[in-house]
C-alpha cells in the first residue's frame, strides 16, 4: 500500500490490534486467467513471540468452501495478500482554522503479504474451526461438540482450510496526524459521529493526538 511515514505506527503491536478488533479480510490471489480473486473471510489471527516478550504477527487461518476455487488458486500460487480494513470516515475541511483546504478520507488498514499452505484434513480443519469459534462465540463450542460426528463429517468436508504465513506486513493509520492545527476540531467532529468516527477519534487519542 502507499504509506507516507507519518502514517506508519511502526510497531506491529498496532497491527496485532487493527486485526483482532476486525478479524473480516479481503483474501486476495490470482485466478487461471492471471486476474485478482477475492474472498471475503474471517481469519483468525496467529502470534509469535518477539524480543522483549511482545508479540509479532506470524500466521492467518482461515477456511472456504470447496467449491470456492480460490484454495485450488492458492495450491497453485500461494503467495497472497491479505487486507484488513479498521474504522474509516469522510472529513470535512471544516476542521480547519482556515478555507484553502480540501477533504480527506481517514481510516486504519492493515495489508499482509503471505505464504499459503492449503490444509484438507479433516483434523487440522476440526482445529481451526475451534480456533474461530474461540475468536467469536466460545459458548458455541460445546454445541459442535456435540453434534452427530454424520453431520460434522459432512460440514468438514464441504469446506477446505489454509494456513497463511505473513511473510511482510504493513499497517497504515491514517487520522491526519501531520495537520495538528485540526486535531481538536477533529476530535470535536468524531466524538459526535458515527461508530467508525468515534473509533478513529480513539484512535487520534491513542497517539496522543488532540490531547
Amino acid at each position: 500500500m502507499y504509506l507516507p511515514s507519518q502514517f506508519d505506527p511502526k510497531n506491529p503491536q498496532v497491527a496485532i490490534e487493527v486485526i483482532q478488533a476486525h478479524p473480516f479480510a479481503s483474501l486476495i490471489s490470482v485466478d487461471d486467467e492471471g486476474l485478482p480473486f477475492v474472498t471475503h473471510l474471517p481469519l483468525h489471527l496467529e502470534s509469535a513471540p518477539g524480543e522483549e516478550g511482545t508479540l509479532l504477527p506470524h500466521a492467518l487461518l482461515g477456511h472456504c468452501a470447496r467449491g470456492n476455487p480460490h484454495w485450488k488458486y492458492l495450491a497453485a500460487r500461494p503467495q497472497a495478500v491479505v487486507t484488513f480494513m479498521g474504522p474509516h470516515a469522510y472529513m470535512s475541511p471544516k476542521v480547519y482554522p482556515d478555507l484553502v483546504r480540501v477533504p480527506t478520507w481517514n481510516y486504519v488498514a492493515v495489508h499482509c503479504t503471505v505464504q499459503a499452505q492449503v490444509l484438507d484434513g479433516a483434523e487440522a480443519k476440526d482445529a481451526l474451526l475451534k480456533q474461530l469459534i474461540a475468536d467469536h462465540e466460545p459458548a458455541y463450542a460445546d454445541q459442535w461438540r456435540g453434534l452427530p460426528e454424520d453431520y460434522t463429517g459432512k460440514m468438514l468436508q464441504g469446506i477446505v482450510a489454509f494456513s497463511l504465513e505473513i511473510i511482510s506486513l504493513q499497517c497504515k493509520v491514517k487520522v491526519n496526524q501531520h495537520r495538528p492545527e485540526a486535531h481538536a476540531r477533529m476530535l470535536e467532529v468524531y466524538d459526535a459521529g458515527s461508530p467508525d468516527e468515534r473509533a478513529l477519534g480513539q484512535w487520534m487519542r491513542q497517539m496522543g493526538l488532540g490531547a
